[in-house]
């Protein structure tokens, strides 16, 4: 035991490294597979050259923000009685760094799957399956493998330069400057990939009857490079930021001894970073466990791939049991990590039960469809709000069980264990969008129906993936906001030395419920943004799609080629023009709250705002995002699986009323389930974030 608690820093970063080589294998392995013929190649390098652009257009404008950022918590560390340290800014650089990276490397990944996953399902459904799924094992492992590098080598010298407490405060800026890109990438690919994909479908499939995917559509490779963009990269530093900001959490609470006692403290820092590290191990060991047969049915191809997840699971709970009894941390923090664990499988159960079409309410969905456009939006909406009590009750149940076992550190452990199996789920969703691009490709290319039949079935299991993963991510942001809010206000209670404990916070104190009312809003106008800009841009597109069918003679006869270079750049410049605010407002609100906490110290202001007001901003903000970003992710899936439960033939079939009825509404469905709620999850992490690494600031703030 003592052996593992002198040297958890080391072996955790031996897995990191051994998990970048594994990607690097992986991806070494995709690229000498068959890319098959001259036209499946010229649509990849359109669909790379896309994604490209977005890349680089986006990480120039996050570059921007990093350097403001950086010279604010600079600036920050000298200001007079602040305990905040310069190596903040340190780790903030470090972490926006690892988050995109691995987002690139993500998406590089996936647009050169994309087309040796047509040519591999060209030859069989079992060697399509193993092509997408690879690209998604890179994403998942790159995730975790950069993220646990960052933390570990981070650890080791602020350990060893700094006082423990000044160490983890300073830690937590790595988790800051992985939020920061999450939240362009998440909000920036959101608009892009729905622009596209609503602007697409409204002129392609309503208008022109044409079918998805089809070449004479000008949006269509601008579509194709969304789904990369959306739920590649910007699922990929969503979750970064989760896995990231959890054990940071988990480490400040443990080093401020929430839960834990004083002989415990050591190992309580080291046991969530252990964790990870045989999570990231035993990932990578079930991914091969992933395979299916030729004749597969969708339902064998979702066992093949819950296989992976179920066995890493429970190999992973075995692990927990075992650290926790060697650390002797007692049944307490084990019950709490595991507790974690359990609830994140259930969250994912219960999102695919309210969106999977081979379920109740989607096919109910599917046949109001019948009665309408404005049915379907109804239903939908219900179906979407009624989900969002499933997962709230587990939610609540596993903050129940954490903090009974183990006080606040237990939620933190909670939320890492809930994130401890990452690589592999994130593989399981990261695989949906290459699946897709390859039905598509192959739409272009015009391959025998066959391929595509195979790579619909893909695709289809990939939407069934890419609602549970969405689901997970929004289950697991929460938990990791709680942990992070219950961080920043033990952090606080220390730094004031007044050891007040949060109950005592009066909750009819104004400052607080102004608070609460603060953060409870923030969801809906951040949504509000989100969901306007991918109006707007969507627009445009329909515009340009319209100007091509009209001015380009020959597109609708295949006797010429559209301008997929200006749908692509259309939606490129206006994603990045319109993601900027929403992210400013995130970064800004929490900051901007404690300096007039500081300037009101002693004055009027102080009877007006204090410490208590961004308190309940961050609880306001957390039960209101995880609702809302529950109710939209999961309506938006139910009408996009309603949708395509008609087109395989049911109620009426493709080009049917019903099947119009429905396309309607998985176009309000998509920025819903792809842009605002998803992008929730950025925002309640990124305030909670911020508040912990600006609590030095607040030193000598009372809470009440």
């Amino acid at each position: 035991m003592g052996f593992l608690l002198d040297n958890a820093n080391i072996i955790a970063l031996i897995a990191s490294l051994l998990g970048l080589a594994f990607a690097g294998y992986q991806l070494r392995w995709i690229l000498a597979q068959d890319a098959g013929n001259d036209r499946m190649r010229q649509i990849a390098s359109a669909i790379q050259r896309g994604a490209q652009a977005f890349m680089r257009r986006e990480y120039r404008a996050v570059f921007i923000l990093v350097i403001v950022v950086t010279a604010v918590l600079v600036l920050l560390s000298f200001v007079p009685n602040s305990r905040m340290s310069l190596w903040t800014a340190v780790a903030f650089v470090t972490g926006a760094f690892a988050s995109g990276l691995a987002g690139y490397i993500g998406m590089y990944t996936a647009v050169r799957a994309n087309v040796r996953t047509t040519a591999a399902a060209a030859r069989s459904l079992n060697g399509g399956l193993r092509v997408a799924f690879a690209s998604g094992t890179v994403m998942g492992t790159i995730v975790v493998s950069l993220a646990l590098l960052g933390i570990s080598i981070l650890f080791i010298l602020f350990t060893r330069l700094l006082p423990p407490l000044e160490a983890v405060s300073a830690l937590a800026g790595f988790g800051f400057g992985g939020t920061s890109i999450a939240i362009f990438a998440r909000v920036g690919g959101g608009i892009y990939t729905k622009a596209a994909d609503v602007g697409a479908d409204l002129v392609g499939k309503t208008e022109a009857g044409i079918p998805e995917d089809d070449p004479r559509n000008p949006a269509t490779i601008a579509d194709n490079v969304g789904d990369n963009v959306g739920d590649v990269a910007g699922m990929g530093s969503d979750l970064f930021e989760s896995y990231a900001s959890s054990i940071i959490a988990a480490i400040t609470l443990a080093a401020l001894g929430s839960g834990l006692t004083p002989d415990k403290t050591l190992a309580g820092q080291v046991f969530p970073m252990l964790i990870a590290a045989v999570g990231l191990i035993i990932g990578m060991l079930s991914t091969f466990l992933v395979s299916a047969k030729e004749d597969a049915t969708q339902e064998r191809l979702l066992g093949a791939l819950r296989r992976g997840v179920y066995a890493a699971s429970g190999l992973v709970a075995a692990a927990i049991v075992v650290l926790g009894l060697m650390f002797d941390l007692g049944w307490g923090v084990i019950a709490a990590t595991l507790s974690g664990l359990v609830g994140g499988v259930l969250i994912g159960y219960c999102t695919e039960y309210f969106t999977a079409d081979s379920y109740r309410p989607t096919q109910a969905l599917s046949i109001s469809a019948q009665g309408g456009a404005g049915i379907v939006v109804i239903r939908g909406m219900a179906l979407g709000m009624f989900s969002t009590v499933a997962p709230v009750l587990v939610v609540v149940a596993v903050t129940l069980v954490a903090t009974a076992a183990s006080g606040l550190y237990g939620v933190a452990v909670a939320a890492v264990g809930m994130l401890a199996t990452l690589g592999i789920t994130l593989a399981t969703d990261a695989y949906g969008p290459v699946a897709d691009n390859a039905g598509g490709i192959a739409e272009m290319a015009h391959l025998d129906k066959s391929v595509r039949q195979r790579t619909d079935a893909m695709d289809s299991l990939g939407n069934t993936t890419a609602a549970t993963g969405k689901g997970f991510a929004i289950g697991s942001a929460a938990m990791t906001a709680l942990a992070l809010n219950a961080a920043f206000i033990t952090a606080l209670q220390g730094a004031t030395g007044n050891g007040l404990s949060i109950l005592m916070i009066d909750v009819l104190d104004a400052r607080f419920i102004t608070g609460l009312f603060l953060g409870a809003v923030l969801p809906y106008l951040f949504s509000a943004l989100a969901m306007l800009a991918v109006g707007r841009t969507a627009q445009e597109i329909v515009q340009e799609v319209r100007r091509q069918f009209r001015e380009i003679r020959g597109i609708m006869d295949g006797t010429a080629e559209p301008d997929y270079e200006r749908c692509v750049g259309i939606s490129t410049d206006s994603a990045i023009r319109q993601m900027i605010l929403p992210g400013v407002i995130a970064v800004l609100t929490p900051v901007l709250l404690a300096l007039l906490v500081i300037v009101g110290r002693g004055n009027i202001i102080g009877q007006f705002v204090g410490t208590t007001t961004l308190i309940g901003m961050l609880i306001g903000a957390l039960v209101s995002a995880f609702m809302l970003a529950v109710m939209m992710a999961n309506a938006g899936g139910a009408w996009d699986n309603a949708k395509k439960h008609i087109e395989a033939g049911n109620h009426g079939g493709k080009g049917s009323d019903a099947h119009k009825a429905a396309v309607v509404g998985d176009t309000v469905g998509d920025p819903f389930k792809d842009t605002a709620g998803p992008s929730l999850n950025i925002l309640l992490k990124l305030l909670a974030i911020v508040a912990l690494v600006i609590a030095p600031l607040l030193a000598g703030s009372p809470l009440v």
